[in-house]
C-alpha cells in the first residue's frame, strides 16, 4: 500500500534486466480537453460573424428606408406644386395645331463658286506675255507705273508708304504660269475686298538660271495691263526692295467680266 502522500503517483511496475522499477505517467484526458476548446473558439467567431451580418443588414435596411422616404417626400412636394399649379391656372385646353417659332438655323447663301472660278479664268487670260509695256513704264532705275491722269505726286507718296499695305501675294519660286495664275487670282481677292494698297513678291531672281530674275518683269508686264492697277512702284528696302512691287489699286472698282477681258 502507497504512504498518503504518493496517492497519485504513478505505480512503479517491476521489470527490466535488473528488476529495475519502471515509471509510467497517466495521460487519459488531454486531447479531449483540446478539441472542446477549439470547437469553443470556433463557435465564438462564428457568433461574431453572424453578429457582424446582422449589423449590416440593419444599416443596409436603414439606408433603403431613408431613401424610400426622400423619394417619397419628393413625389408629395411635385404633387403638391401640380395641384398649385392647377387651382392657379384653372382648367386649360391643348391647342390642337399650335404655332411654334421654327428656330432652326437659316440655310447659308449659296456662294457663286462658279462665277469666281470663271472669274479667275478669265483674269488669267487677260494677262498676256506678249504685251510689251516699256512705253507705258516710267524711265527710272526701278521702272514704276502709273496709268493716265494718276499725278507724280501720287507716285511720291507711294514710294514713301502713305499707304498701308493691306495685303500681298508671295510669286517667289513659282513657275511663270503658276505665278500668272496665283497674280490673277490675288488681284479679284483684292478687288473684291475693295483694298487700295497691295504688296506682290516677285523675288530677285538669285536663285534662276544665270541669276536673271524671270517674274520680275512678268509682273510688270501682268500687272500694267490690269484696269484696277493705277501705279506701283519697287518697294522700299524693309518692303523687300528689288524683290517686291507697292500696288497702287482702285478701290471703288470691283471687277467684272467685261473689265477682266482687258487688252489681250
Amino acid at each position: 500500500m502507497n504512504p498518503p502522500g504518493d496517492k497519485h503517483r504513478p505505480k512503479a511496475l517491476t521489470g527490466g534486466a535488473a528488476g529495475a522499477p519502471i515509471e509510467v505517467h497517466r495521460t487519459h484526458g488531454s486531447g479531449h480537453t483540446r478539441d472542446l476548446a477549439d470547437l469553443k473558439k470556433l463557435w465564438r467567431d462564428h457568433k461574431r460573424e453572424l453578429l457582424r451580418q446582422a449589423r449590416l443588414a440593419a444599416e443596409r435596411a436603414q439606408v433603403e428606408a431613408a431613401e424610400r422616404a426622400r423619394a417619397a417626400a419628393r413625389v408629395e412636394v411635385t404633387w403638391q406644386e401640380r395641384e398649385l399649379f392647377l387651382r392657379s391656372v384653372g382648367p386649360v385646353v391643348p391647342l390642337r395645331h399650335p404655332e411654334r417659332a421654327d428656330t432652326r438655323p437659316a440655310a447659308p447663301l449659296p456662294e457663286p463658286r462658279q462665277l469666281e472660278l470663271d472669274n479667275a479664268r478669265v483674269l488669267v487670260e487677260a494677262l498676256s506675255d506678249e504685251f510689251d509695256p516699256i512705253s507705258l513704264l516710267d524711265t527710272d532705275a526701278e521702272l514704276a507705273y502709273r496709268r493716265d491722269g494718276i499725278g507724280v505726286d501720287v507716285m511720291h507718296k507711294l514710294r514713301r508708304g502713305a499707304w498701308v499695305v493691306q495685303g500681298q501675294v508671295d510669286l517667289h519660286g513659282l513657275t511663270r504660269d503658276a505665278a500668272r495664275e496665283a497674280l490673277g487670282g490675288f488681284l479679284l481677292h483684292a478687288s473684291k475686298r475693295g483694298w487700295r494698297c497691295v504688296r506682290v513678291v516677285h523675288g530677285k531672281g538669285l536663285g534662276s538660271p544665270g541669276r536673271q530674275p524671270v517674274l520680275k518683269g512678268k509682273v510688270r508686264t501682268w500687272l500694267v495691263q490690269r484696269q484696277e492697277v493705277l501705279a506701283f512702284t519697287q518697294a522700299r528696302g524693309p518692303d523687300g526692295g528689288a524683290g517686291a512691287l507697292i500696288v497702287l489699286l482702285d478701290s471703288s472698282r470691283r471687277i467684272s467680266m467685261a473689265a477682266a477681258a482687258g487688252p489681250q
